[in-house]
């Protein structure tokens, strides 16, 4: 039986803007948040990057998987002093990562193309309309070969190139680890947290890698029946994703 949940680490900073899961997490469930980032990214120099045999102006599309990737091209151009054309397209995991192009170019729907279901795949169409295109996709040095293999089985080859890197965040001395939970949200989260504490055991604390929205649903898993709804029960069975190597959530 797990225990009662009281305090949680968020390993992501706390969300500036609005209303979030955490603070309704806090209001609805009497829990206590604690944000404390666990990894934090770092960009790759220009004699790093010249060692992949990378020149970005071999290449006419660019497909990026978040804003920092985003941030990380624009970087990697600037640095190795390359004027990115007008003509380059863009191809982006959603909608919200399209839009933040408009930082660094003047958006037009004809050259910025953007997944409708945060999938890679919804954009095979669009690609397949362009076999003249050569695709080069910002990476992490910690990245998910499943999509590079998606595309080679559909006939597109795409570059990975690696821009900046995760690295583990030092725990401060002075502050203490004692969490009912703790919520992770890549793999990096999960091996910065053996990094920074390699004799520390799960116990009885809860854990769970996930995405942002899934955390307050599975905060409702370790909650007693008595505090949860037929419809939060229902959403934290469906949504709750726990790896092997953290305890699966105790969902009735």
């Amino acid at each position: 039986m797990m225990k009662k949940v009281k305090k949680i680490l968020i390993s992501q900073p706390r969300p500036v803007i609005g209303r979030n899961p955490y603070t309704d997490m806090e209001t609805d469930f009497g829990v206590q948040c604690d944000f404390h980032q666990l990894i934090k990214v770092e960009g790759i120099g220009v004699r790093e990057f010249r060692d992949q045999h990378i020149y970005l102006e071999d290449y006419t599309a660019v497909i990026v998987n978040s804003r920092l990737g985003i941030d990380h091209y624009f970087r990697m151009a600037d640095e190795m002093r390359f004027t990115v054309p007008e003509t380059m397209h863009y191809y982006c995991i959603s909608e919200a990562v399209g839009n933040y192009l408009q930082k660094y170019i003047q958006y037009r729907k004809r050259k910025v193309f953007a997944a409708e279901n945060n999938r890679f795949e919804d954009l095979l169409p669009a690609m397949h309309r362009r076999p003249q295109e050569k695709y080069l996709m910002v990476v992490s040095d910690v990245h998910n070969d499943d999509t590079m293999k998606m595309f080679a089985d559909n006939n597109i080859m795409v570059k990975p190139a690696v821009m900046y890197r995760t690295v583990a965040t030092e725990w401060p001395k002075d502050k203490e680890f004692d969490y009912d939970m703790i919520v992770l949200f890549t793999p990096s989260g999960v091996a910065a947290l053996q990094k920074n504490f390699p004799d520390w055991q799960q116990g009885d604390c809860a854990g769970t890698v996930c995405r942002p929205l899934q955390c307050l649903c599975y905060c409702q898993c370790a909650l007693p029946d008595s505090a949860r709804t037929t419809r939060q029960r229902k959403d934290a069975q469906q949504l709750c994703f726990c790896p092997r190597t953290i305890r699966p959530c105790a969902s009735s």
